[in-house]
């Protein structure tokens, strides 16, 4: 049986200005089930592409598809089907936890048994239930970012993108984060998320693109790229090479 693709990223560039392309011919598949990393330097081009497969960021050239839906001609298809956390996330501080994850399910259309039940379940394996009549203003950037999870995965989404999850969260909250993920590839969807832990991707990914300088350098399934080695030598193999 054949994987379903989730992502399909196509000839993606995106230059700023007259300088130098961020992001140059990138091109890769994200099928269900997928955990795949998308690792490099700072600077590399992971940000302005996850921008532009999550709808943040325009581009001219290439073509991206979530579940056979084009994100520049089907937009609002797109994010009904998309999760998106990213490094620093942006939230309403003038709202309780429990105020924001509402506000969050009525913008998808959640009906009410369903979102107590998710809302009950995420907060709980995070526990941050006890805190979500709390101000987010109150909240600390760790607990931010666990009230920026759940609020993703409100919707049940398909694909879950993520700029540099790992960071700011403590080890059982990054354990949780993890466990979800391979829930939800369990159940078909699929995970796409940029980090510079190599160990936290070596673990966690059966496929992983190498970016630098705007382009990919190097993709495959781990065990392709890996042969034995470590996913830190491969990196830094690969990045001396090109």
């Amino acid at each position: 049986m054949g994987q379903n693709v989730v992502l399909d990223i196509k000839h993606y560039s995106k230059s700023y200005g007259a300088s130098k392309k961020a992001a140059n011919d990138i091109n890769l598949t994200v099928e269900s089930g997928d955990i795949y990393g998308f690792i490099g330097h700072n600077g590399a081009g992971k940000s302005t592409t996850i921008r532009a497969v999550v709808g943040v960021l325009d581009f001219d050239e290439g073509e991206i598809f979530i579940d056979g839906h084009s994100v520049k001609d089907e937009p609002l298809e797109c994010k009904k089907l998309t999760a998106y956390i990213p490094d620093n996330p942006d939230l309403y501080e003038n709202l309780t936890g429990i105020q924001y994850l509402n506000f969050i399910a009525d913008v998808f259309e959640i009906d009410e048994e369903k979102r107590q039940t998710l809302i009950k379940k995420y907060a709980d394996m995070f526990e941050i239930t006890d805190s979500l009549g709390d101000l987010i203003s109150s909240y600390s950037h760790g607990m931010k970012q666990k009230v920026a999870i759940i609020s993703a995965l409100i919707h049940e989404p398909k694909l879950m993108v993520l700029d540099e999850p790992f960071v700011g969260l403590d080890p059982k909250a990054s354990f949780t984060l993890k466990q979800i993920m391979h829930d939800m590839c369990e159940n078909g969807a699929a995970v796409f998320f940029s980090t510079h832990v190599l160990d936290v991707a070596e673990k966690l990914c059966n496929k992983i693109a190498i970016i630098k300088n705007g382009e990919i350098i190097e993709k495959g399934t781990m065990e392709e790229l890996t042969q034995g080695q470590s996913l830190e030598s491969v990196f830094l193999e690969v990045e001396d090479e090109k």
